[in-house]
């Protein structure tokens, strides 16, 4: 058996009039991440961190922002095909840990609807998979509301 952990990270500037996606819901707000596809950080850096762990380098290699065929793209297709590299690999995932920093809006009413729709997604139990949040207390780029970060961190085993 081979035990392989990965790490990923997203960040993106939020500006007003775009919507607002993490963990593969829509939340409302009236500020949304400035991106290439959707701007779904928390599924970028899982995507990342799968990646990663899977030896397959990163999400920008797969799925370029220079790339128009991933102008707008909803980021559950990016994540349903990371998945599938990542299984073809003989890889299972055995959990995964992450953290969105963002001052506002408040996530903890979305955080369940999040890991449903990433478990489901993933093929993995809900319990294996955690989202957690902090403010950042007001300071830096999160703190001041000018953009959003999330990190994942990922377990995955090779039998």
């Amino acid at each position: 058996m081979k035990i392989k952990t990965g790490i990923g990270i997203d960040i993106h500037p939020l500006a007003e009039g775009r919507e607002f996606w993490l963990g593969g819901i829509k939340i409302e707000h009236e500020k949304g991440c400035v991106a290439h596809s959707d701007g779904d950080v928390l599924i970028h850096a899982i995507c990342d961190a799968l990646l990663g762990a899977a030896g397959l380098g990163d999400i920008g290699s797969y799925f370029p922002d220079t790339d128009p065929a991933y102008k707008g793209i909803d980021s559950k297709i990016l994540l349903k095909r990371v998945a599938g590299l990542v299984e073809k690999q003989g890889f299972t995932i055995g959990n995964i840990d992450c953290v969105v920093c963002l001052q506002r809006p408040k996530i903890k009413a979305y955080v369940l609807d999040m890991r449903q729709c990433l478990a489901e997604i993933l093929h993995m139990e809900i319990v294996d998979l955690t989202i957690k949040a902090t403010t950042t207390e007001h300071l830096g780029f999160e703190g001041r509301e000018e953009g959003v970060s999330a990190y994942a961190s990922v377990l995955m085993i090779k039998l």
